[in-house]
């Protein structure tokens, strides 16, 4: 049994980890409200270029540029966005889980994030590039990282290219997803992406149909629309994926930390009810030893 000195320890201890925990929860929950105001103000625009897109492909046609082109066979090449610190509960853990279970072996990966880098590189996938990224996140960011998966895709090293993040559907709830990014699929223009309206319920399936109803008028050309718009699109949904990454990072840091406080506040409550029973049994047999050495000198 412990005695009084090592509980007294131990309480301290407790309570050092518990006043670090709170003062990251603090700091977690102050970046998670920026990164998820962030990651909200983007989905409005994500979802008005999906219909100018959708419009704008039914006039010229799927041939007209190659980030259209569906390609069979080849090899594919999965962007995948990790945190950089731990402490975030099962975030990190979720999204392995899934690239274990629905990504090829034989996948190339492109990293944001030291977390699942590092694991990636230790199970034998061939690592094509790592990228860091600040935070909160600068769109500048998102546009090497969009460049390079494009050269790959355009150039016919992969015939498709994914992306492997944590959607942020709420404080409480991050869900991990895997995105065809490249080629851009026909049928998804216009729709809610994966990130996009999360919990919604007025998202239904008539958003290309109202897409298609809107007039446009394209200047110089459909096609040279196509040219600039389709470059545009894929940097946004790289840079939509960071922020929803990023975002679904702080709440889940946010939460670990509250329920390790928590925790460390139950530990203490039970180690000071441990702590007072046994000062309590010491004094209890002091004054035994006392009453029986008085009564042994009468």
């Amino acid at each position: 049994m412990a005695n009084l000195r090592d509980i007294r320890r131990r309480i301290k201890s407790v309570k050092n980890t518990a006043q670090i925990t709170r003062a990251m929860q603090l700091v977690a929950a102050a970046k998670m409200k920026k990164a998820q105001d962030q990651a909200v103000a983007g989905r409005d625009y994500a979802d008005l270029l999906n219909q100018v897109l959708v419009n704008l492909k039914e006039n010229v046609g799927e041939e007209a540029h190659p980030l259209l082109e569906q390609r069979e066979g080849g090899k594919e090449l999965v962007l995948v966005i990790s945190t950089d610190k731990g402490l975030c509960g099962a975030l990190n853990t979720n999204l392995s889980k899934k690239i274990r279970a629905e990504v090829s072996p034989q996948a190339d990966i492109v990293t944001v994030g030291r977390k699942l880098r590092m694991q990636l590189a230790k199970s034998g996938r061939t690592m094509v590039a790592d990228f860091e990224v600040k935070d909160p996140v600068p769109f500048a960011e998102a546009r090497p990282i969009a460049k390079l998966l494009t050269n790959l895709f355009l150039d016919g090293t992969y015939s498709k290219v994914s992306v492997a993040f944590n959607n942020f559907i709420s404080t409480l709830n991050q869900q991990p997803e895997i995105v065809q990014l490249l080629p851009i699929q026909s049928s998804g223009l216009g729709e809610k992406q994966a990130y996009e309206g999360m919990g919604d319920e007025s998202v239904k399936d008539t958003d290309r149909a109202a897409a298609l109803s809107k007039d446009y008028l394209f200047e110089p050309s459909g096609k040279e629309v196509l040219n600039t718009l389709l470059p545009l699109y894929v940097n946004f949904q790289v840079y939509q994926m960071l922020v929803e990454a990023r975002a679904s990072e702080h709440s889940a840091r946010m939460v670990a930390m509250k329920a390790a406080t928590d925790n460390a506040k139950k530990f203490i409550k039970e180690l000071t009810l441990e702590y007072n029973k046994l000062r309590q049994a010491a004094i209890t047999a002091e004054l035994l030893e006392i009453t029986t050495a008085m009564k042994a000198m009468e």
